[in-house]
């Protein structure tokens, strides 16, 4: 059988935000107790590795890990915009206005969500609030945890690109006993 894969940035950049947050030795801890391998960064990794490894960090300091998974997800949001998202591609969409950058934006995240999304299915609804759904999240936490991470990508990214105040909101978990994880976003609070 194979393993659904996904971007190394769900564990990379969760690593970099355990050690400025909490030491080496907590994310040493982290790392033995998901009991899984370091990403080189120069791959997809199996969907699996990165449930485990943000598991694992609930499980290692339950009282920072929304903080910590909330930082993970900007600094994956920052990783896209500085390596993935071509600079001139994001001059033309600050460009644009508002509602067609958003829709430009979500287009592209769809297009994408393979890398986030492994083994799930995203799909964009269109409006406002503007929706994002995610059947069959894999890292969705089967404690019952929000999917932070998520939302925190989706948040920087907007932010940056179309609406500096923009505030995304996870209404909707599988991992609580939804169908689903929905995620609205709004150009403000």
């Amino acid at each position: 059988m194979t393993v659904a894969r996904i971007g190394p940035n769900a564990i990379l950049q969760a690593v970099a935000v355990l050690d400025r947050a909490m030491g080496r030795a907590v994310r040493e801890r982290v790392m033995a107790r998901a009991a899984v391998p370091m990403p080189s960064g120069a791959e997809m990794i199996p969907e699996t590795d990165a449930a485990a490894m943000h598991l694992a960090l609930r499980r290692e300091v339950p009282a920072q890990a929304n903080d910590l998974l909330w930082q993970a997800g900007q600094a994956t949001g920052e990783y896209i915009l500085r390596h993935r998202i071509p600079h001139m591609a994001q001059r033309v969409i600050h460009l644009l206005p508002s509602p067609i950058a958003a829709r430009v934006l979500a287009t592209a995240i769809a297009k994408h969500a393979w890398t986030f999304a492994g083994s799930g299915s995203f799909s964009v609804q269109p409006g406002r609030p503007l929706v994002f759904l995610i059947r069959d999240n894999p890292l969705r936490d089967p404690d019952g945890h929000p999917c932070l991470w998520h939302a925190a990508v989706f948040q920087h990214l907007f932010r940056a690109l179309v609406w500096t105040e923009a505030v995304v909101t996870e209404v909707e978990c599988q991992a609580q006993g939804a169908a689903l994880c929905r995620f609205e976003l709004r150009p403000h609070a």
